[in-house]
């Protein structure tokens, strides 16, 4: 599956490991960000993200992992 999904991470991150994990399990392509590298994480900082994961989905920022919206957004069914 095709999709416009950035995800900015960071090692040790449990719910980075998390989002990835679950998005390749349901065949979700997507684009990840380390932030150890510093563009990536001054391209966080530009939208004034903070903390990991940082998600654009769709090119929308998503602060905060929110499974309902990602799942609604890529017409996924969760099987947690």
């Amino acid at each position: 599956m095709t999709s416009n999904i950035v995800i900015y991470t960071q090692d040790d991150c449990p719910p980075c490991t998390f989002v990835k994990n679950y998005l390749s399990e349901q065949g979700v392509d997507f684009i990840e960000k380390n932030i150890k590298n510093n563009q990536y994480r001054n391209e966080m900082i530009d939208y004034d993200a903070f903390a990991t994961p940082f998600i654009l989905l769709n090119n929308e920022p998503m602060y905060s992992v929110d499974m309902d919206k990602i799942n609604s957004t890529l017409n996924l069914n969760s099987k947690n």
